[in-house]
C-alpha cells in the first residue's frame, strides 16, 4: 500500500499496523470500521488531471488511491468505466434542466457491488487468503462469488430468505456455497450474525459490503465519484441522490469526492441526498432525530420491494450520516409505489432496466421535485445501481402477458388496435 499512510478505527481511533492486514477493530465493544488514510502530498506527485485523463476509465485506473500494494494481485473482470448518461427525455418529463444517470448496471455482475468486491478479493489475494465469506441480500454476494471464481477462491454466502431467487441463482452458478437464513424481521440481521461466528470459527475472511467487517472492500465505491468527476470534465454535480441500505455506497462516494477535493482536482463537493425505503429507514430516522452516527437505532421489521436496501442496521451509517450532514444534504424515505414508478420511468424514458433497489435514488428525486424541495435548475445526479434482470418477479407481477396470435395482419390489427 505505497500511498496508504495509516489505518485507524473510525470510532475509537486505535491505529493498526499496515503490514498486519487488520479486518476488525480489536478494541473491546467497539466493532467499528477501520478506515484507510492516504498520503495526499505524495499522491499529488503522481496523480494529476493530465495523468488520469490518459488512463481508460475503470476501478483500477485509480490504483494509487486503493489499498493494494502490487498490481499483480489485482483480480478484475473489467469493472467500472460505466456510462454517465445525460438525460433528455426523463429530464423533460421531470422538468429539470440537467440530469445525469450513472449506469452501474453495466458492471460485470450488473451492479455497483463489483467495485468493492474487486478490491476486497484483490487484497485477500495479496495477503494469501483464499476463502472468503459474505452476508448479503444478493448483489454483494453475487459480486464476491464472481471475483472468487475468477481468482480460484472458495466463497461462502449467507443471504436472507427474502432474497430473490434470480440473485441467488447467479451466485450459485459462480460456484458459491450458499445458505438462506430466517429472522430478518426480528430487527437483527441473521446473515451478519452467522458471518461473524463462522469466520471466527473456521478462519474465513469476511468480505461483505460493510466496512466494519472488511475495510479494504469499502474503498471500492470511491471510484464511482472519481469517474463521475472525470466524465463531467472535472466538475461535480450540485446534488447526488443515492440509495442507502448499509450506507457504504453514499459514504464511499463522499470519500471519493473528498479525495479529489483534497488533491485539488475539483473545487467543491456535491450535496448528498440519502434515500431509503419507508419500510426500512434507519438512517432517515437517525438524521431526523439527530442520532449519534455510531448509535443508529436499527429497523425492527424491514420490508420493501427494494429488498437490497433492507439492512436492519446501516453498518456504514456513521460514514453516510456524516456525509449527509457535512454536505448540507438531507435524508428521505420513499414508498414502494414511488420506487416502482421510478423503475417504470427510467426504463420507459431512458432505456435503463434497473431493479427496484437500483432506482430508489430516482424515487427520492421525484419526491423532492414534487414537494418543491429540489431546485430544478441544479445539475442533478442519480445512479442506477443494479440491473433489472436480478429481480424480474417484481416486474412480471405488474405486467400483462402480450397477446398470442397467428401470423395474420387482421389479427395483429385487432390485437393492437391498429389503424390502416
Amino acid at each position: 500500500m505505497a500511498y496508504v499512510s495509516h489505518l485507524k478505527c473510525s470510532k475509537c481511533n486505535t491505529e493498526y499496523d499496515l503490514s498486519k492486514y487488520p479486518l476488525l477493530c480489536t478494541t473491546p465493544n467497539c466493532n467499528a470500521r477501520i478506515d484507510v488514510f492516504y498520503n495526499y502530498s505524495n499522491l499529488q506527485e503522481v496523480l494529476s488531471k493530465k495523468i488520469l485523463s490518459k488512463r481508460p476509465l475503470s476501478v483500477w485506473s485509480y490504483f494509487e488511491l486503493l489499498p493494494v500494494s502490487n498490481r499483480k494481485n489485482i483480480v478484475s473482470l473489467g469493472e467500472g468505466g460505466t456510462p454517465l448518461l445525460r438525460s433528455e427525455r426523463l429530464a423533460k418529463v421531470l422538468g429539470v434542466r440537467e440530469l445525469y444517470i450513472k449506469d452501474e448496471t453495466r458492471n460485470p455482475t450488473w451492479s455497483f457491488k463489483d467495485r468493492p468486491m474487486t478490491v476486497g478479493v484483490s487484497k485477500a489475494k495479496e495477503q494469501g487468503t483464499d476463502t472468503l465469506a459474505s452476508a448479503s441480500s444478493g448483489n454483494a454476494a453475487a459480486a464476491l462469488a464472481a471475483y472468487c471464481a475468477r481468482a480460484g477462491f472458495t466463497c461462502f454466502c449467507f443471504v436472507p430468505d427474502i432474497a430473490p431467487m434470480g440473485k441467488i441463482a447467479q451466485l450459485i452458478l459462480y460456484g458459491a456455497k450458499v445458505v438462506r437464513l430466517r429472522g430478518l424481521h426480528k430487527g437483527d440481521d441473521p446473515t451478519v450474525k452467522l458471518l461473524r461466528e463462522a469466520c471466527a470459527t473456521y478462519g474465513w475472511t469476511p468480505c461483505p459490503s460493510f466496512g466494519p467487517f472488511n475495510p479494504y472492500q469499502a474503498e471500492g465505491p470511491k471510484t464511482l465519484a472519481y469517474e463521475i468527476i472525470q466524465q463531467l470534465d472535472w466538475t461535480v454535480p450540485d446534488v447526488a441522490y443515492v440509495q442507502v441500505g448499509a450506507g457504504g455506497l453514499l459514504g464511499g462516494q463522499w470519500r471519493g469526492f473528498t479525495d479529489f477535493l483534497t488533491l485539488d482536482l475539483v473545487k467543491q463537493r456535491p450535496r448528498m441526498l440519502a434515500v431509503q425505503a419507508t419500510g426500512c429507514p434507519p438512517l432517515v430516522r437517525a438524521f431526523e432525530t439527530n442520532q449519534d452516527p455510531f448509535k443508529i437505532t436499527p429497523c425492527e421489521s424491514p420490508k420493501s420491494v427494494a429488498e437490497g436496501l433492507c439492512d436492519p442496521f446501516p453498518w456504514d451509517g456513521d460514514l453516510a450520516l456524516t456525509a449527509v450532514r457535512e454536505s448540507k444534504g438531507t435524508a428521505i424515505a420513499v414508498s414502494d409505489e414511488s420506487i416502482l414508478k421510478a423503475q417504470d420511468l427510467l426504463a420507459k424514458y431512458e432505456g435503463i432496466f434497473a431493479e427496484p433497489t437500483g432506482v430508489t435514488g430516482l424515487a427520492g428525486l421525484i419526491d423532492q421535485l414534487e414537494s418543491g424541495a429540489q431546485d430544478p435548475s441544479e445539475t442533478i445526479l442519480i445512479e442506477a445501481t443494479g440491473g433489472g434482470l436480478k429481480d424480474q418477479d417484481i416486474v412480471i407481477e405488474r405486467i400483462s402477458a402480450p397477446p398470442v396470435i397467428d401470423p395474420d395482419l387482421a389479427q395483429l390489427q385487432a390485437a393492437l388496435d391498429l389503424q390502416k
